[in-house]
């Protein structure tokens, strides 16, 4: 009992949403929560990546099955492109696990994750199962399994023999969901997961064939393949489930996917694949009702509150459901615990109660203090009594002994708290260092899985109601108005005395002169100054290992220079910041992911700088630079030693052109720019006129822009996802590959995630392609680098993962760029150098 007692806890926690506030529920809202605590049934969906899961199924079982449900993703989504911003890589599985967050909070599921990491496009499950550590990954979906315990599993996508999903990632999360599957229920699989779960296996495992999203009308369902209507209307949601997963996968902004609401009849087909078969219903066979664990008088007396529910008088639901609540009283197993969590949110929503714990300040260092306000109301007629409010981690206990009025102004009561002894909000899976570029390293078994970190301080109210004793877990939130908007919760975090940050991700070094390194350090708690560590690899000269950060005020910031020596000889190696705090410790660097679609992220990274030095020619001085949907190409395009100006679109229809060496266009900006296509006739005559323009890869769906360039290319979803296939120089004497650089097979080593994307078909004659490459067992694809002369001028087409290369630090790809933008100043007969 000990053992699931632990697992009920981490059930618990794993909830999506659980560093949100209390929710507001309307009396729709209870009555389907009444009519959900009658269920005893869950189902796991198990795709590969944010954005995978299909919305409507998980809707159509949480919301109007009432089924326990989740979505397991295998991965954060970390390397897919971002509509949005300019966050890649680590930031961007931040973000996307947040979208996916608030999607679940749409359409009513839980949300897990494994340690595998989305290194980005794979065309083969053989080449995703190289890279994940498979074992870990098969070991962290069966810990799902077992801890939340499903009767039923679907999956996104097909095995290998039906064809596969289309992406490497896809097709092994079939395999190594359907191998968990037979292995959950076994305990010589994975044997030290015992310790906190037991074995559980599911009753069946599903295919959700996606040929009805496909909308093929030659599909003809598999022999005893289910179809279920997700067209059907709730009248409490006042919804069918194709709106509500419509705005469920809307969240997904960041990868373009706001969807329309479906209205009426929509079929999905679940095929069988494992466990028992199912003739009319997934849950053949399965017991839904409280006659599952023997309680058929407490489902009775639910089913009792449910259907004499009066919403204009929910508190008359108050007696039924405490009487229901002593029924559960001292009794322990999973769905007694899981019941007892809805059980009670639906006791407080019945009595009106709301209760909130707010932090005076979005965050605190360690060793400051904060102000924490607890709020309460009552805001229907029944007695409730507020006892106390305990703080944890904190240890801290206030005792409040107040009786709840009903509906007068809320009380509230204000506490003090020191954060000396918590440790940084960091978000758990990038405490340690990624381990092979393919998995999170999570030391701790309880944490695998979950969607996010425990909050940094959580308030635990202690509440009696009607005379019966409650508990109530919220975490401590910060609250704030914005005058444009309205009121906004952020999680409340702790932070380090201080954040450091270099400016970028990586710095080329094109020669061997010494440069400057901006340091920032921004001072988050008042302190009488201390000292940095710089830590440079072999053969780097600093100006100093050592700074001692004068003292300093909350909020002030101070920018440090460091000069910089490179070696002479090529070369790489990272620069990291260390500093005196229980022992030496690697400072840390704070980003904010901000979004109106999500709760504000404070991401915590150990400083570091990767310093890259690399021998680069240049030709020309000045840049222009048209942001497409976000990147940091900008920034290596200065340490080159250009001039960079970012243009806005309406600067760049007005700003004379003919100064610029080279005009760049962002990833998808012929996506996301409106006014590309007015822009498209002024850069073609800058090109005419002797210029360089170079556009950086775009889809090849939502153009703003009937055409790209002077002339014709079209553009498909080829691309090269493998970074170490090779690459075949087609015309090496071209200009953008021997001015003023001798760009050889060798600088394409050392790319990072894929060589490129989106690559051109087809395209006129007055193109010349550069490059061939192709991933493993595929035909050479020549459009990766296009190159025509215009008038006097150049226009470069470039599905090459600039944007990834170039702030990663990775040479050859610097060398490959300023080649480009010093086009114009190329002889007739380019010197290679």
């Amino acid at each position: 009992m000990r053992q699931l007692g632990i697992l009920i806890v981490l059930l618990l926690a794993l909830r999506a949403g659980a560093q949100m506030p209390m929710p507001s529920r309307s009396a729709a809202d209870i009555q389907h929560q009444l009519r959900r605590l009658q269920v005893l049934g869950s189902v796991l969906y198990v795709a590969a990546h944010p954005d995978d899961e299909n919305t409507r199924l998980i809707a159509y079982y949480a919301k109007g099955k009432g089924y326990r449900t989740a979505y397991l993703s295998l991965t954060r989504g970390d390397g897919g492109q971002n509509l949005i911003g300019n966050e890649q890589g680590i930031p961007l599985g931040v973000l996307r696990t947040q979208e996916l967050l608030a999607a679940r909070r749409i359409d009513g599921g839980e949300q897990f994750f494994t340690r595998a990491y989305d290194f980005g496009y794979s065309k083969t499950h053989e080449e995703t199962l190289s890279l994940w550590n498979k074992q870990e990954v098969l070991a962290d979906i069966v810990w799902v399994i077992r801890s939340f315990r499903p009767d039923v599993i679907i999956t996104r996508f097909p095995g290998p023999e039906k064809g596969g999903g289309g992406h490497g990632h896809h097709t092994s999360s079939f395999i190594l969901t359907k191998e968990a599957f037979a292995l959950a229920g076994r305990p010589d699989a994975f044997p030290e997961q015992l310790q906190h779960v037991s074995p559980w296996q599911p009753k069946r495992l599903f295919w959700n064939n996606y040929q009805t999203f496909r909308e093929d009308p030659a599909y003809q369902p598999a022999p005893g393949t289910l179809s279920v209507d997700m067209g059907g209307y709730d009248p409490l949601l006042g919804k069918n489930y194709g709106e509500i997963a419509a705005e469920a996968r809307s969240m997904h902004r960041c990868q373009a996917f706001g969807t329309a609401r479906n209205r009426g009849s929509i079929k999905e087909y679940l095929e069988h694949e494992a466990g028992e078969p199912a003739s009319t219903d997934a849950f053949d066979g399965v017991v839904t009702t409280w006659d599952r664990i023997g309680e058929a008088a407490l489902g009775k007396l639910l089913a009792k509150a449910y259907a004499a529910f009066d919403p204009e008088h929910p508190e008359a639901s108050v007696p039924l459901l405490l009487k229901a609540w002593k029924l559960m009283e001292g009794k322990t197993g999973y769905w007694y615990e899981v019941k007892r969590r809805e059980l009670q949110d639906a006791l407080l929503a019945c009595a009106g109660i709301w209760l909130e714990a707010d932090a005076s300040q979005p965050a605190a260092a360690q060793g400051d203090s904060v102000t924490l306000t607890v709020s309460f109301i009552k805001r229907n007629p029944v007695s409730a009594v507020l006892q106390s409010v305990s703080y944890q981690p904190a240890d801290r206990h206030l005792d409040i002994g107040q009786a709840l009025e009903t509906n007068t102004r809320p009380g509230s009561v204000k506490l003090k708290i020191s954060t000396a002894g918590l440790e940084p909000s960091r978000h758990y899976w990038l405490e340690r260092p990624i381990q092979g570029g393919s998995m999170f390293a999570v030391a701790d078994q309880q944490q695998i899985g979950r969607a996010e970190s425990a909050p940094a301080l959580r308030a635990e109210f202690a509440l009696l109601l009607e005379g019966v004793p409650l508990t109530v877990e919220l975490p401590v939130i910060h609250k704030y108005v914005d005058r444009s908007v309205g009121e906004i919760y952020q999680p409340f975090v702790v932070t380090p005395p201080f954040s450091a940050a270099f400016e970028v991700q990586s710095f080329f070094f094109p020669d061997t002169q010494a440069r400057d390194i901006q340091l920032q350090i921004r001072h988050l708690s008042a302190h009488s100054g201390f000292s940095l560590e710089l830590d440079a690899p072999a053969g780097w000269g600093l100006d100093r290992d050592r700074i001692e950060v004068a003292p300093g005020k909350p909020g002030a910031v101070q920018t440090l220079t460091l000069r910089v020596q490179p070696p002479a000889q090529p070369g790489d190696g990272m620069l990291r910041v260390y500093y005196a705090y229980k022992g030496r410790r690697q400072a840390l660097s704070i980003s904010e992911v901000r979004y109106d679609h999500i709760p504000a992220q404070q991401l915590m990274l150990p400083a570091a700088l990767r310093m890259v030095r690399c021998p680069v020619q240049t030709a020309g001085k000045r840049v222009a630079y048209l942001m497409g949907s976000g990147d940091e190409v900008p920034a290596a395009i200065a340490q080159l030693g250009y001039q960079v100006d970012v243009l806005e679109p309406a600067r760049m229809a007005s700003t004379p052109l003919d100064g610029y060496d080279a005009v760049v266009a962002g990833i998808r900006a012929y996506n996301t720019i409106p006014e590309i296509q007015a822009l498209q006739e002024r850069v073609l005559e800058y090109v005419s006129r002797g210029g360089v323009f170079i556009a950086q890869y775009n889809t090849n769906y939502d153009m703003r822009s009937s055409q790209i360039g002077p002339y014709r290319f079209s553009i498909s979803r080829d691309r090269v996802s493998d970074e170490t296939a090779p690459v075949t120089l087609l015309a090496p004497e071209h200009p953008a590959l021997s001015f003023p650089n001798a760009i050889r097979e060798a600088d394409f080593k050392g790319w990072v995630q894929e060589i490129g994307l989106y690559f051109p078909a087809s395209w006129d004659d007055a193109y010349t392609p550069l490059l061939a490459c192709s991933d493993p067992g595929e035909p050479a694809r020549q459009g990766a680098l296009l190159v025509a002369r215009h008038g006097e001028g150049y226009f470069v087409y470039t599905a090459l993962s600039f944007f990834r290369q170039l702030p990663a630090g990775v040479p050859g790809a610097g060398r490959l760029f300023a080649n480009l933008l010093s086009l114009s100043h190329a002889p007739a007969s380019a010197p290679a150098r």
